[in-house]
């Protein structure tokens, strides 16, 4: 039996507006089209079908990832793109709880003071990867480039010498693009592969402070480190270094995580 649109949108509480928009993109075709008016008619077995597009739709399922579902061969497949799709919305929970709390703390009316270390970093070799990144694909790329320079040093059997780190051009800030290099200390030559290199890091001067958490807050440890060196008028052009002291590697606890952010200066000598 077939229903007009308006009667099927009351009995599936979708929009007329949403099922024409899903007839255009192929995920709920109608029962049949009037060839002379363009009405869209609905056949009554064709409501519990709407009726589950609704609520992948309201769990924020893609149009795609929905047609996907519904033209799954099997219920094993079904079922696994539920649960890919459901395993998304908990990392994006997870994210939102974790900005929301940020939120409050950057909210609360007395910061406490950083803790600044005034610090002379030697030159030093690294196996690295260097590479233009935009911003928003940064921490994708970060993982997969750090996971390419383990593999070359396992395979090569050099062990690094220290924390991982990773220099960060002020580009990268102001313009949403930038020249990053992720690094591994290494003490001495290595084959390299792929994209893996061997650098000589310069040695640099700098301010250097301690992010306790998940690198996603780390900009307000970058505030308090920049107000700090932009009162004591030391600061000087150049990229930021980061390094990884207990990376996602050692803790499956964002919350433990311990970053050294270094700003550079002209002076390690603490000013008054």
């Amino acid at each position: 039996m077939q229903v007009s649109i308006g009667d099927f949108s009351r009995m599936t509480h979708l929009s007329v507006k949403a099922l024409r928009h899903y007839h255009d993109v192929g995920l709920l075709e109608p029962a049949s089209v009037d060839a002379q008016t363009g009405y869209r008619s609905y056949d009554v077995a064709q409501v519990a079908p709407a009726q589950i597009i609704r609520r992948f739709r309201d769990l924020g399922m893609p149009v795609d990832q929905v047609k996907a579902v519904l033209a799954a061969p099997d219920l094993t497949e079904r079922n696994a793109l539920i649960v890919d799709h459901l395993k998304r919305m908990e990392s994006q929970v997870a994210e939102v709880q974790s900005t929301v709390a940020s939120l409050r703390t950057l909210l609360e009316p007395a910061t406490p003071s950083i803790a600044v270390e005034y610090r002379s970093v030697p030159r030093m070799r690294a196996a690295a990867i260097t590479k233009v990144v935009k911003r928003d694909e940064l921490a994708p790329w970060w993982e997969n480039a750090f996971e390419e320079i383990y593999d070359v040093l396992r395979a090569a059997g050099v062990r690094s010498t220290g924390p991982a780190g990773g220099v960060y051009p002020t580009e990268l800030f102001a313009d949403e693009i930038g020249e990053v290099v992720v690094f591994v200390p290494i003490g001495g030559a290595l084959q390299t592969a792929g994209e893996v290199r061997v650098v000589d890091l310069p040695a640099v001067e700098l301010a250097v402070a301690v992010h306790h958490g998940a690198l996603r807050d780390a900009d307000r440890t970058y505030g308090s480190l920049g107000a700090h060196v932009a009162e004591r008028a030391i600061g000087i052009e150049g990229p930021i270094r980061e390094r990884y002291i207990v990376a996602s590697d050692d803790t499956p606890d964002d919350g433990q995580l311990v970053t050294e952010i270094g700003w550079p200066v002209f002076r390690t000598t603490a000013p008054r």
